[in-house]
């Protein structure tokens, strides 16, 4: 039966953005309802939480995917390749004797 429920709760939920207290007052109320044992409860909750962190990295690691695919697709230049261009600019800058103009601020 708990692991009906377990899976209730993952199909149910949107695991990725389940905050603990959510978690806490879920495996309560399924432990009073259920007629669970605490220890059974605690397994639940700590399942849970697991599942829970398992699915927000998952997420995340989606989303980053995406964001580097639509900026990869959109030519777009990224944060090191801006902060290379620039390493590049200062250096070629030192060499042909100009420094940073003053007020201006770093590129």
């Amino acid at each position: 039966m708990v692991d009906l429920i377990k899976k209730a709760i993952y199909t149910g939920v949107g695991l990725a953005v389940l905050t603990k207290e959510k978690a806490e007052e879920l495996v309560r109320e399924l432990t009073h309802q259920a007629k669970l044992s605490e220890q059974e409860g605690k397994e639940l909750f700590d399942s849970l939480l697991k599942q829970s962190e398992h699915a927000r990295k998952d997420l995340q690691s989606k989303i980053d995917e995406t964001v580097l695919a639509v900026v990869k697709r959109l030519n777009l230049a990224t944060k090191d390749e801006v902060a290379a261009l620039k390493a590049e600019i200062e250096e070629v800058s030192a060499k042909i004797g100009l420094g940073p103009t003053p007020g201006k601020g770093p590129l």
